[in-house]
């Protein structure tokens, strides 16, 4: 009968130790990619295990002292398994026909939800981001370490690919309880989709919501000149805005710190003329010498009306 107070109930004399030399320095490698913190490093913290934080083991003698500090542990049963199950796919990458983690689940009774969720960190600590993303949006797990799941999605992106880390918080619909994780979806919302990112800033309070307004406004003109960042200038000027928004638009880029963003008083402009404020927008000052023509031409056809 299967006992995991055993050791060898777990971890299986007939399995290859699978932490040799190389193994061990892509882990530390990962590791430092992560802050100095994995996530099997956040579990074990969570559940009060900081004694037995020695992933990975580095020897036969070190697994089975880990195994011994599990046991002991003040947690339910069903976490002291699920971690097991997080080592044993360790093994299984030491020998993909063996599967150990998949036999340990079936004869200790890991839940399946956290088989799940426990896979999913694994995938992410050894930064297999595609995967892990198929496993920490099942449907059947409740969001937890959403925070840190979304840091590490938006941290590892491709350049300008922020495909996962919005699939995963449009999935998941996490509540975000940190200003760093609230900051980083919202930057890559805006670099993605500035309309998205305008309708995402209005579900938060007043105070909150104007410090993203100005973020989004940020995001755009400070980006490197091209087409793509012309045509999310356009979409900005083009946005459909409130008149607090259109209040913030107007001090951020006149007053406030935005005066100094590239195209500040051009986009200012810009945006009097998307939205038919004519007689304005031959007031402004400063714009950029491409403008002469246009305003002339606003001028005569106001008949004089600017004088």
């Amino acid at each position: 009968m299967f006992d995991y107070t055993r050791f060898d109930h777990v971890f299986s004399p007939s399995a290859q130790f699978p932490y040799d030399r190389k193994t061990i320095q892509d882990i530390e490698t990962y590791r430092k990619s992560f802050h100095g913190t994995l996530f099997i490093d956040r579990v074990l913290k969570a559940l009060g295990l900081t004694k037995a934080k020695t992933y990975p083991p580095k020897s036969d003698a070190a697994l089975r002292t880990l195994h011994e500090n599990l046991c002991e542990a003040d947690i339910s049963v069903h976490h002291r398994l699920s971690i097991f199950y997080y080592f044993l796919l360790d093994f299984d990458s030491g020998d993909s026909r063996a599967q150990v983690s998949n036999r340990f689940a079936d004869v200790s009774g890991v839940p399946k939800t956290y088989q799940i969720f426990m896979k999913g960190l694994w995938l992410l600590d050894h930064q297999q981001f595609d995967r892990a993303l198929e496993h920490v949006t099942h449907p059947s797990l409740t969001p937890d370490f959403s925070d840190e799941i979304l840091i590490t999605f938006v941290r590892h992106s491709p350049a300008n690919d922020y495909t996962l880390p919005l699939a995963y918080y449009h999935t998941v619909q996490p509540i975000l309880k940190s200003q760093e994780a609230l900051e980083l979806l919202f930057n890559a919302m805006a670099r993605t989709s500035v309309t998205e990112a305008l309708y995402f800033s209005r579900k938060h309070p007043e105070a909150v919501r104007e410090q993203l307004f100005r973020r989004l406004v940020s995001s755009v003109l400070d980006a490197p000149a091209g087409e793509e960042t012309a045509n999310r200038a356009l979409e900005l000027v083009g946005l459909s805005l409130d008149p607090s928004e259109e209040s913030w638009l107007e001090e951020y880029l006149s007053q406030g710190e935005g005066r100094r963003l590239k195209n500040a008083k051009d986009t200012l402009l810009m945006r009097k003329l998307a939205t038919g404020r004519y007689e304005e927008a031959v007031e402004e000052r400063g714009v950029s010498s491409k403008w002469g023509v246009v305003l002339e031409g606003i001028k005569t056809g106001l008949g004089g009306r600017t004088e």
